[in-house]
């Protein structure tokens, strides 16, 4: 997928995890990638070809996110492309132990900033009669676990992603969302690595037997935003390894 150097595109959470790896293969599609993480000024990798802005961006701040956009167009020029890649994975308590503010804190980084930047760059596109927006959600967000604040943020995402479609489609912006499954960032591995997760369960229920790498979320996140994609919006496209495929297959003794 080739985009061209004045397609500008906007990735939020882009210093780390899946968002550095869209940001990265954005910029490295063509694409003219701005940046935006809340580590943004202590994380920066000049040689990345991403224009990491170079102040942190907290995206659940309305006033920050409308600021940063305002000043991104003002130098760079009109957005083309959305990446709402910003998000946390918080605690794994039963509802009992798991603290309000923790879950106040997931719901407005995965919701509540997702909402904020679509709001501030999708009435822009509109405006202008076209631009694309990916959300990333997750395979979370349709199926269950014991994070009962990240899961329910995802699955509204989800229906963010359609309601949006819906709203600004007319005006010629798509809004998509795509839903990774478990996917090898630096976050994974310390869960990992703290054992809260099991490697051998994720990969062995998943089809494909394995983890998602980074690059595999990005690929699905430039398509959806390129010209290839130009008559799906409103669509969540899981990119899991076939981990929703296969998982319910343990019923019947496993994979064979």
């Amino acid at each position: 997928m080739a985009f061209g150097a004045k397609d500008v595109i906007v990735v939020t959470g882009a210093a780390s995890g899946i968002g550095r790896a869209t940001a990265d293969h954005l910029s490295a599609s063509g694409a003219q990638v701005v940046g935006l993480d809340i580590a943004a000024a202590t994380q920066a990798d000049p040689a990345s070809g991403v224009h990491l802005w170079p102040h942190p961006v907290d995206v659940t701040d309305e006033a920050g996110v409308e600021g940063a956009i305002a000043a991104i167009e003002a130098r760079f020029g009109a957005i083309a492309g959305l990446v709402n890649c910003a998000g946390i994975l918080g605690k794994t308590h039963p509802p009992d132990r798991l603290r309000m503010s923790d879950w106040d804190r997931e719901m407005a980084v995965d919701l509540r900033g997702t909402y904020l930047a679509c709001r501030q760059v999708g009435a822009r596109m509109a405006g202008r009669g076209r631009g694309a927006i990916v959300n990333i959600a997750s395979v979370a967000g349709s199926s269950s676990g014991p994070i009962h604040a990240y899961g329910p943020a995802k699955a509204a995402v989800i229906s963010l992603t359609q309601n949006l479609a819906a709203e600004w489609g007319p005006r010629g912006v798509r809004v998509n969302s795509v839903s990774p499954g478990f996917t090898r960032t630096e976050a994974l591995q310390a869960g990992i690595a703290a054992g809260v997760l099991d490697e051998g369960a994720m990969t062995g229920g998943a089809a494909l037997q394995r983890l998602v790498e980074p690059l595999e979320v990005a690929k699905a996140v430039a398509w959806l935003l390129g010209p290839g994609a130009s008559g799906v919006t409103g669509v969540d496209l899981p990119v899991d390894a076939g981990f929703k495929a296969g998982i319910t297959w343990s019923a019947y003794g496993g994979l064979r």
